[in-house]
């Protein structure tokens, strides 16, 4: 059993099971056993079943909402909308086994037709900081196309995903088409990588794993997703709107304590305009609210663990901390919003992923430097641009190596869209209308007529 701990508070909530090689390897089976009748399932049958999950997910928004408050740290508000976004993408899914088609191909002597056939068993590994959302984002498409799904949820933050298990089997899928499967990443998440019947892995996680997962992966020539690690830029001109860009910087970097891959954790900032913009981020990031995650007026909660809290207080020792934001103080893993100034792009709090409410601030003289300091990294997941100039806007976004930009905005994801990063944030990408493309083979048929 684990343990599983609220980090507003360091209290134990409750234990879950953890499985062992054993008990994965049954599972596993289960889901391949199951793969042969679900892939038989209409179309629309697939779809009803689908919608039916969305409907109960929504039926229990405000409980799963509640698990996320007290599992993962996250602010009620935010929870309410990731248990939302568990629902939509479902019922966005729910759509696409339908419209799965292949395409006839005029040949010679014959008709050329091709299908998009389901894979089989995926194994989809989740991270402890968005629990529900990218859950979702691997195992509603995947169902849509007619796989069956294994998922792992982080041993920090099993709750929400177990309580998704238990809504898919009441929704009306088949025992054994959605499970999930707690325990360590050593033992379930690396079976997936070396099981033959596990087709393809959808992993979200640090660029080390994800490296190690790949290599897996290749021994079977297995399918693979990665969204790996991001040190995304948020590029600031002189011509921006700076009163709407220095309000939008802080949740650009703090939300979910800055435990986000996407985060904007490179502030740059044209020189000419560099002492205005800081004037005006000040009073935005103290008055970023900081509070129990479970007050509807919190904008930030607490990191995930004291390990991760005691890795993010590192990075600011030592550094030049222009101001911070307030934090609350006693039990929980509470750490404010921070606000660094590099004076070196060497400097560790510039380079590395910080996954905490790290912020670090650099001035750039025009789009040439702008362009090279953005991408001095080796990541390439998300970013802002704000500018006032439409050229340049465009410019800039063909410029910055980053899978999503978002131009005087700071929001990356929606699941409409394709969303995957660039160089080592990734390789793959999920969401969007092709998702389901992803999640199947290609099959090519000729049909000799003469």
């Amino acid at each position: 059993m684990t343990d599983v701990i609220n980090p507003a508070t360091g209290g134990v909530l409750t234990s879950v099971p953890s499985l062992d090689l054993a008990g994965t390897d049954a599972a596993i089976d289960r889901a391949q056993r199951a793969f042969a009748g679900w892939r038989q399932v209409a179309p629309g049958d697939r779809a009803r079943l689908l919608r039916r999950f969305a409907a109960l997910v929504d039926a229990h928004l405000d409980e799963l909402a509640d698990l996320e408050v007290r599992n993962a740290g996250h602010t009620i508000g935010n929870a309410r909308w990731e248990a939302g976004n568990v629902r939509d993408v479902l019922d966005y899914y729910a759509g696409a086994p339908e419209r799965l088609t292949g395409r006839q191909i005029p040949v010679a002597g014959g008709l050329d037709v091709t299908f998009h056939e389901p894979l089989g068993v995926v194994g989809i590994i989740v991270p402890w900081n968005f629990p529900m959302p990218i859950a979702g984002w691997g195992f509603a498409p995947a169902l849509a196309a007619g796989n069956t799904v294994v998922l792992k949820p982080a041993e920090l933050t099993p709750l929400t995903a177990i309580r998704l298990g238990e809504l898919g089997l009441e929704a009306g899928l088949p025992e054994g088409v959605f499970t999930v499967l707690p325990g360590k990443g050593s033992v379930v998440g690396q079976r997936f990588v070396t099981h033959p019947a596990v087709r393809k892995v959808c992993f979200t996680g640090s660029t080390e794993v994800g490296k190690s997962i790949m290599a897996g992966c290749a021994a079977q020539v297995k399918r693979v997703t990665l969204e790996l690690g991001g040190k995304s830029a948020n590029i600031v001109f002189a011509d921006a709107d700076l009163e709407r860009a220095a309000a939008a910087a802080p949740a650009s970097v703090f939300d979910n304590a800055g435990q986000d891959c996407c985060a904007r954790s490179r502030l740059l900032v044209q020189d000419s305009v560099y002492d205005r913009f800081l004037a005006l981020l000040e009073p935005a990031v103290k008055a970023f609210r900081v509070l129990d995650p479970a007050s509807p007026d919190a904008e930030m909660g607490p990191l995930i663990s004291a390990g991760q809290r005691t890795g993010v207080a590192g990075y600011v020792e030592g550094a030049d901390v222009a101001f911070t934001g307030t934090a609350p103080d006693g039990d929980g893993w509470w750490f404010p919003p921070t606000v660094l100034l590099a004076h070196s792009t060497a400097e560790r709090h510039w380079r590395e992923e910080v996954f905490g409410p790290v912020l670090s601030v650099l001035p750039f003289r025009d789009e040439q430097e702008a362009v090279r300091l953005a991408n001095d990294t080796a990541y390439g997941l998300s970013g802002s641009i704000w500018t006032r100039d439409l050229g340049r806007a465009l410019r800039m976004s063909r410029a910055v190596e980053s899978g999503n930009l978002s131009v005087n905005s700071h929001s990356s994801v929606r699941y409409w869209t394709p969303f995957g990063g660039m160089k080592e944030s990734g390789l793959g990408r999920e969401l969007g209308p092709d998702a389901l493309l992803s999640f199947t083979d290609t099959k090519n048929v000729f049909l000799a007529t003469d």
